[in-house]
């Protein structure tokens, strides 16, 4: 098993962030994902979607707080786009090279993860297997991110790595951590 620690930094902005952490854990186990993460501190400055009674497939998550993270073959242009709302929609994306062909990955039929609303924070925890989209044999360099909408409507971005001079989730040269 792989298994990693990760925390994200803010995409530098001139503006004054909220007090906020967002870090967590990934693991590969043959070729099953599991990837947590943990967002700590004033919660009460962003905007989270309340729970879903019937949490589903939903575009353009991306806008409001997001946990998002891209698995890529190693040495392949391919790779995809998981996006988790804390309000319990979901949506994975199958790009062909650098923001070419976006597609909605339909061998996902359902994303089940788990969020839970704590004091302080918030946890979302997610268990994928990816047999139907990657061969267990295949190495995978993975970036994680999170999009956090303020009450302000303002947004930040959140990452790994910030590899360019505007947020860019989607430069492979962010895909830093390998499974």
């Amino acid at each position: 098993m792989n298994d990693q620690t990760f925390s994200l930094q803010p995409f530098p902005s001139t503006k004054s962030l909220p007090n906020l952490k967002i870090a967590g854990n990934i693991a590969r186990n043959g070729n099953k994902l599991a990837i947590r993460y943990m967002l700590e501190g004033d919660l009460k400055e962003i905007v989270i979607a309340p729970p879903s009674n019937t949490p589903s497939r939903k575009h353009e998550l991306w806008q409001d707080t997001c946990f998002e993270f891209f698995v890529g073959i190693k040495d392949s242009q391919r790779y995809w786009e998981f996006n988790l709302s804390p309000g319990g929609y979901w949506n994975v994306y199958r790009f062909d090279g650098y923001r070419q062909g976006m597609q909605e990955e339909t061998a996902f039929e359902n994303l089940p993860f788990n969020v839970q609303n704590q004091a302080d924070g918030l946890i979302l925890v997610l268990d994928v297997d990816l047999d139907k989209i990657i061969s267990v044999k295949q190495a995978i360099k993975v970036g994680i991110t999170t999009v956090i909408k303020h009450r302000d409507d303002e947004v930040t971005y959140w990452a790994l790595t910030h590899r360019s001079a505007e947020a860019d989730f989607h430069l492979r040269d962010s895909f830093i951590l390998e499974l």
